[in-house]
């Protein structure tokens, strides 16, 4: 694990922009801070002793276990992405044992994949590590390609196969949004009958958040209304991308906004975009993941300790990390992870 003198060499220059900023728009007064009795954001809900069971094993176990942190390993990214584009540049997680092996070596609280492959080795493994099952995936076989999320598999499935967890995406502001909605507030509800926690993959996708001056699929007013749908459907954590801009009702013009509410929220700083999307989760009762985006090589470590600090001092809950790690060697994939968890370990990081 490293050191806050390491982490800071790591991110250079811009050390103290990250370091240092104080939120003052929502601040962290407000928030509901992460921590040991995290779970206990759901003492008073309609959540069973079953899911509070499983949901604390996800928050207690791997490194981070205790913290009120959590660091997933998500991969799969073979059905979002194609199997043959996402494992080239490692061709050891076409099996999906090693998946679950990564997240094992690195202390990661818990491993997210597709039905198939944790179903292959779930007697082996789902007693040693939390599992997450993603019920639904777009997939890029129909041409020409199109973007919806399916179901791959049914809540029971999930049960049946020692699932902690089950994942679900929703693409919202699609034309498929309203469905996918109903379809996931359905599986959620029957997740929790069973026992199983919730989470919920909160992406935005409409070709007209896109426009000629920028790209707004990851805006923090977008993305931040999303992580408010998903709570609304009760997703027990929420996993978001990290924010990039914000303004996106303002510049798309639709829905409702008003000039003085992005002044009264938020600043341009990151730590503030994402505050955002903390306030959205319940102001933070719900816990907010950020996912760890693509990898671009060398760049990766320094993306992966900036993201996870900007998470962390907004108020978030955690990373949730793929492809920076499983797209090269299991030595630098699992030093990648602990980097991320460091920033979580370090109580000099403090929320901003």
């Amino acid at each position: 694990m490293k050191e806050l003198n390491e982490i800071t060499e790591i991110l250079g220059d811009d050390a103290s922009y990250y370091l240092d900023h104080v939120s003052k728009k929502i601040p962290k007064e407000r928030l509901q801070i992460p921590g040991p009795e995290s779970v206990d954001n759901f003492r008073e809900s309609d959540r069973s002793p079953q899911v509070l069971k499983n949901l604390a094993q996800l928050y207690n176990h791997g490194n981070l276990g205790g913290t009120g942190y959590i660091n997933i390993l998500p991969i799969d990214q073979g059905i979002e992405h194609s199997a043959a584009f996402s494992f080239y540049k490692n061709q050891d997680y076409f099996d999906p044992e090693n998946i679950i092996k990564l997240a094992l070596e690195a202390g990661c609280n818990g491993v997210a994949s597709t039905f198939g492959a944790l179903a292959l080795h779930s007697r082996k493994y789902a007693h040693k590590i939390p599992f997450v099952v993603k019920i639904n995936h777009n997939e890029l076989l129909t041409y020409p390609n199109k973007y919806d999320q399916i179901s791959y598999g049914t809540v029971k499935e999930a049960w049946n196969l020692g699932a902690t967890a089950i994942g679900a995406t929703i693409y919202f502001g699609s034309e498929q949004s309203n469905r996918q909605i109903q379809e996931i507030a359905e599986a959620f509800e029957e997740a929790h009958q069973l026992g199983m926690a919730t989470i919920l993959w909160c992406y935005t996708r409409n070709s007209k958040f896109k426009t000629n001056s920028d790209d707004y699929h990851s805006a923090a007013d977008l993305t931040g209304q999303a992580n408010h749908i998903g709570v609304t459907i009760k997703a027990d954590i929420i996993k978001q991308k990290l924010p990039t801009n914000n303004f996106g009702f303002r510049e798309v013009d639709f829905a409702k906004y008003d000039e003085e509410m992005y002044e009264s929220l938020t600043t341009d700083h990151p730590i503030d975009l994402c505050r955002l999307q903390v306030a959205n989760c319940y102001m933070g009762k719900i816990g907010l993941i950020n996912s760890g985006g693509g990898s671009k090589g060398e760049s990766d470590y320094k993306e992966a300790v900036r993201t996870a600090i900007i998470n962390k001092r907004a108020g978030g809950s955690g990373l949730i990390m793929g492809r920076k790690a499983f797209q090269r060697p299991l030595k630098e994939g699992v030093d990648i992870l602990e980097s991320v968890q460091s920033v979580y370990l370090n109580d000099k990081i403090t929320v901003a």
